[in-house]
């Protein structure tokens, strides 16, 4: 029996050692430069990179990995797992107006995982050289450019000792300024998740016969759990075919995604709800006419608030491509439960509750929230799925820790085998979020901070008790967005701005910053105001909906100073602030 998705390498290099395990479109184009590698390939390559790891001593240690998208990451990473050492997926430098940010983040990194080794691609490894100034750090530590680690070291891997409770990887949620958090995730988490997703999303034997292998497309970064732990790494535990590309060719151009859907016909292929609005706002005639979407089973829809509107017209829009609403698939789950929590039901239109979000009405399966016509479906809320068999799931009150009954909402608490060990030597965070217990339940919980309430066991989330905001599928700390506004001009009072998104619409989630501003530069407000907007966009590469400045003593704040972000928001939505300069923009 496989114990580790280093077995299953193993196993699918053995039995079908010609068949490809992934093609990357180096150019994000079909008709470009397409690279491939197969099962026996991949072995080999993974095993040189573990051969190399464990003749330096090196199992049990941390490897940060700082790869630009691309095979050779998916080759680093499970070479990490083949020698037993622990990988940290790394955002590596990203052009020059990122730079300061990824070294800031870098160095939080290699120190909070005490790296021993960078495994990355030349470029990358060139790139930290020419910094080496700006991170010391690496005067302590190994960095190889994995390409250049020859086949003929594969020979002397010797496979490690793995059991489920061993350390597979670190995957860090934190954001730039606020310290790293790693979430530690073993190889018992993996295989379990990857049983999850297979299972909730369909990936029988049948399946992957009928579609000759061929399961998935995806843009998504590798570095992040969504596009790691899905299609990467189901791949590996199926030993199927995936069809990779870069992040920053689907967002150059949207089209290319479901252009690759239509050559290569792939089962499963998602993203975030906003992955689907830009494809919705590229969507031409002439696209439409080339399309063949009817292969595609599994339209995932997850990470961030999944829209009733946006599900509609997808399938309205791509109804003549072949596209069918039954493959909406939308879904919950986050890193410290390695990834998938709940998933919809394949086969069927998503589950959607109420026709005015606030959780009233009828839950309705075929489209419309009973009492409402029309488009009013628009606003209904979106069911996430169920869990999968071995995931419990309940709805707890956050305060009393006490189970919620059906349809009231809550904190949503997870338990099972795919939950995370905790952070990484965070011994107080993990008491505080994978050690709860509950009253009626035997074990440990997984508080996970998002708020839901369930409905004839389908799952809705409905807001997050903690304050991260995610943007376009990116996670951001208000405290971030706060610290940048407020450096940004001296009239701007210290620890007194409030950050927090808004529903802006078809553009989803998006940040808004509330600052008090010093009574002697209320002239300066319109300056003020381009000056957080460039401020954000610089350090964090956000568009901010609305920046509004505000009177000294506006912002709501606990009897200790904190900010009060809820409040916050609430008093700018009622129009509620005593306002001397607002802006608004895309």
């Amino acid at each position: 029996m496989a114990r580790s998705l280093v077995d299953l390498l193993t196993m699918h290099a053995t039995h079908q050692p010609d068949r490809t395990a992934y093609r990357y479109l180096a150019t994000g184009d079909c008709d470009g430069e397409i690279q491939e590698i197969s099962y026996a390939r991949l072995a080999v390559r993974s095993r040189a990179v573990a051969a190399w790891l464990q003749e330096r001593g090196l199992a049990g240690s941390r490897a940060m990995l700082l790869y630009p998208p691309g095979l050779e990451f998916v080759c680093g990473y499970l070479g990490c797992l083949a020698a037993g050492v622990v990988a940290v997926p790394g955002v590596p430098p990203q052009g020059r107006s990122h730079n300061h940010r990824a070294l800031t983040r870098m160095k939080r990194l290699i120190a909070d995982a005490d790296a021993k080794v960078i495994l990355g691609g030349r470029e990358v490894i060139a790139a930290l050289g020419e910094t080496a100034e700006h991170l010391p750090e690496l005067d302590e530590i190994t960095c190889v450019v994995t390409e250049d680690i020859p086949d003929e070291a594969a020979a002397s891997w010797r496979e490690p000792d793995l059991a489920d409770d061993s350390v597979a990887f670190l995957q860090y949620t934190s954001g730039s300024t606020s310290a790293p958090r790693g979430v530690v995730v073993t190889h018992g988490n993996l295989t379990d998740n990857e049983r999850i997703i297979a299972a909730r999303m369909g990936h029988t034997p049948d399946v992957i016969a009928a579609h000759d292998g061929e399961m998935f497309v995806s843009w998504l970064p590798v570095y992040h759990d969504m596009g790691l732990i899905g299609p990467v790494l189901n791949t590996v535990y199926l030993g199927v075919t995936a069809t990779l590309f870069s992040p920053l060719h689907f967002l150059q151009r949207p089209d290319r995604w479901l252009t690759a859907i239509s050559r290569y016909r792939p089962h499963t292929s998602g993203g975030p709800n906003f992955a689907y609005e830009l494809a919705l706002k590229h969507a031409t005639p002439e696209l439409l006419d080339g399309l063949d979407l009817g292969s595609w089973k599994v339209a995932f829809n997850g990470a961030e608030p999944v829209r009733a509107a946006t599900l509609r017209r997808f399938a309205e829009t791509f109804a003549p491509a072949g596209f069918r609403r039954e493959a909406l698939y939308p879904c919950y789950g986050l890193a410290e439960a390695t990834l998938l929590v709940t998933g919809g039901t394949v086969g069927a239109p998503p589950v959607l509750h109420g026709g005015n979000g606030h959780g009233n009405g009828e839950v309705d399966r075929g489209g419309n929230a009973e009492g409402h016509g029309g488009r009013n479906e628009d606003v209904a809320a979106v069911g996430c799925g169920r869990p999968a068999d071995g995931v419990t799931l309940v709805i707890a009150d956050p305060e009393l820790r006490r189970e919620r009954p059906e349809g009231e909402v809550g904190e949503i608490w997870v338990q099972g085998a795919s939950v995370a060990r905790g952070y990484w030597r965070n011994a107080l965070a993990t008491r505080e979020h994978f050690r709860a217990t509950l009253p009626g339940h035997e074990g440990r919980f997984l508080r996970t901070g998002d708020l839901g309430f369930l409905r004839d066991g389908e799952l809705f989330v409905t807001g997050r008790l903690k304050d991260l905001m995610v943007v376009d599928g990116r996670n951001h700390y208000p405290q971030d967005l706060e610290l940048s506004a407020e450096t940004a001009h001296p009239a701007l009072r210290p620890g007194c701005t409030a950050a927090f998104c808004v529903d802006s619409g078809v553009e989803g989630e998006q940040p808004v910053l509330v600052a008090e501003l010093a009574p002697d530069a209320v002239g300066e407000a319109e300056q003020v105001t381009d000056l957080i907007r460039a401020a954000i966009g610089e350090a964090h590469g956000l568009s901010v909906h609305d920046v509004v400045l505000v009177d000294p003593g506006t912002i709501p704040k606990t009897s200790s100073g904190k900010i009060q972000r809820h409040a916050s928001r609430a008093a700018y939505l009622d129009g509620a602030l005593r306002v001397v300069g607002a802006a608004v923009g895309g």
